[in-house]
């Protein structure tokens, strides 16, 4: 039997682009969606990517964007980031979430394990070594063999770092589906993977970009008179702060 997972991450708040994912994958089954956070900040729908979440069953690690607006729901301080354009896109995520949606988003953990197919999968947002080590898919090989020991999982699966990959080091399959809402390549097309196991410890890793409305997002941010930078990053698919 295989079993057939979808792998988003980094939706960053874009709900339009999390539809057009979900749409291009239309007609098929998947045993397990699993997202490795950075689920809000940065663009204008956090209300609505976090409602499709919960209303898909989707299992979810929190990134660092989330841990941020978590520590503003909690009166905490934040020390970090410093620019005052990222600084208004945290506070506005933070006033804008529903009851429901701070619930959901307390209750989800840093990382997750699963064991599936005879398989140990580990959830990361970075790294096993953090959850804000950016791994690249030009990473040293060296630094994957170092991540390869921190764990004791068969599969590595990332986020964090917007940069989709697959690759087999010290016999570990290490998996990033990219960014569904804010990829940095130069194309804003959404993002995303599908992983099968199948019989006989068969790995199999498929990475797709769909194209989304990119104006409504650009749209949400003017309505809502956030830092117009936002929209040219969406425009461009390039980061430019």
């Amino acid at each position: 039997m295989t079993v057939k997972i979808l792998l988003i991450s980094d939706i960053h708040g874009n709900y339009p682009a999390l539809e057009s994912v979900a749409a291009h994958c239309k007609g098929q089954a998947f045993d397990l969606i699993f997202n490795c956070g950075d689920s809000t900040v940065y663009a204008p729908f956090p209300n609505e990517t976090l409602d499709w979440l919960r209303q898909h069953g989707v299992l979810s690690i929190l990134g660092n964007t989330d841990s941020k607006v978590l520590r503003l729901l909690a009166g905490k301080k934040l020390k970090k980031p410093h620019r005052e354009d990222k600084r208004i896109m945290y506070f506005w995520t933070a006033e804008q979430l529903t009851r429901k949606n701070r619930e959901f988003l307390a209750a989800i953990p840093d990382r997750m394990r699963l064991d599936s197919a005879g398989f140990r999968i580990g959830f990361f947002h970075g790294s096993p070594a953090g959850n804000t080590e950016h791994v690249f898919a030009d990473t040293p090989p060296a630094r994957f063999r170092e991540l390869s020991g921190e764990t004791d999982c068969d599969i590595i699966i990332t986020g964090h770092s917007h940069s989709p990959y697959h690759k087999i080091v010290n016999n570990v399959q290490f998996i990033n589906p990219g960014s569904v809402g804010r990829m940095f390549d130069g194309s804003p097309d959404a993002s995303y993977a599908i992983l099968e196991l199948g019989p006989g410890k068969k790995v199999r890793v498929r990475h797709y970009r769909c194209p989304y409305p990119v104006s409504k997002v650009v749209e949400g941010i003017r309505q809502n008179k956030l830092p117009l930078i936002y929209s040219e990053m969406f425009r461009t698919g390039r980061k430019l702060n």
